[in-house]
């Protein structure tokens, strides 16, 4: 059995390979369909079976750790970088450099239980794509709105540069829409993801675009896992910091995941606690009885939309909302 580590960085890509017990030298290539084919065929002279082990390192890993589990004889594990720090850490690892990361993650997967990474459907795929160029043209409107709003403070700013701002504005506005527009032509095309995204806008709060970008981030991931895993791969479980007896800070959210997923759920999860009665509801006792601040209680509906919509897809049922939170009977009368 051959072992593989790839640190992945946004132009490069290092590889360290282990066959029999011995780490070759690394070497390195670029982060471009080129060089995964590069790597693919530098594997490919290996002999015997190789599992490979890399980050998810945001986008910059995704189409490598697809074209990995598209070769015969190649399996490709993934892990969060924070179980490969813990490892260097256990490893009494005193350098980081992308040799020694990519030498620590060739070693993980020779010593840790290998976990097979289960490559999502084509048109998942391609939807994931679309729902993060989304999520990019939608940050950069927004900075471009607040550099136009700048600029329309003073009176010293040329006509020129603020026309020049909101014509950006406005094409930026136009190259969100029609990649929405492509996204839900997407969804036409295939039952699977019609039918769950039809279940997803059946919740009051999310809407087609909320929709989209939901998915975009949630079915890539495998089917196999739970609600709670869903939450932790948001990066929105408790984070418990205590100490001895003097250190005993309250719980945060990790924020140790999908940062697009966590931007993703907080409109639907805003709309939701004004227009849903069951998760108005909810909300406001997480804040009236339970003492939270109003985004804390927001996180806590994010969370618990999340566990909603992850047993509707399981069940393929509509949203419940009794049993999201059910409502208090009135004794008064």
């Amino acid at each position: 059995m051959n072992y593989v580590g790839i640190d992945v960085s946004q132009k490069e890509l290092m590889v360290v390979v282990i066959i029999k017990g011995k780490a070759r030298p690394a070497k390195k290539f670029e982060n471009t369909t080129t060089g995964h084919r590069e790597i693919i065929q530098l594997l490919a002279k290996l002999k015997g079976e190789t599992r490979i082990c890399l980050e998810a390192t945001g986008v910059y890993h995704f189409d490598l750790a697809v074209a990995l589990s598209r070769t015969d004889g190649l399996e490709v594990m993934v892990i969060n970088p924070k179980a490969a720090h813990n490892f260097a850490q256990a490893l009494m690892k005193r350098s980081k450099t992308d040799t020694i990361d990519a030498a620590t993650l060739a070693a993980y997967c020779e010593r840790m239980p290998f976990e097979a990474w289960q490559r999502p459907a084509d048109e998942v795929i391609a939807l994931r794509a679309i729902g993060r160029r989304i999520a990019a043209l939608n940050k950069l409107k927004t900075q471009t709105k607040n550099q136009r709003h700048a600029l329309t403070a003073t009176q010293d700013t040329p006509d020129i540069v603020i026309e020049q701002t909101e014509e950006l504005v406005s094409v930026l506005e136009k190259q969100i829409q029609a990649h929405r527009d492509s996204a839900l032509e997407l969804i036409r095309q295939h039952e699977s993801l019609t039918r769950v995204f039809t279940l997803i806008i059946g919740i009051k709060g999310i809407a087609e675009a909320s929709a989209i970008q939901l998915l975009a981030e949630l079915l890539v991931l495998p089917q196999d896992i739970s609600a709670k895993q869903w939450v932790a791969y948001a990066g929105l479980d408790p984070r418990h910091n205590e100490s001895g007896s003097s250190v005993a800070k309250k719980p945060r959210i990790s924020k140790a995941g999908n940062k697009y997923l966590r931007h993703a759920l907080y409109m639907p999860a805003l709309v939701a606690t004004r227009y849903e009665p069951n998760i108005k509801r909810y909300y406001h006792h997480l804040i009236e009885n339970n003492g939270l601040k109003k985004l804390q209680a927001l996180c806590a509906v994010m969370r618990k939309l999340l566990h909603a919509i992850h047993g509707m897809l399981k069940t393929n049922k509509e949203f419940d909302g009794s049993r999201f939170y059910a409502m208090p009977v009135d004794t008064s009368s």
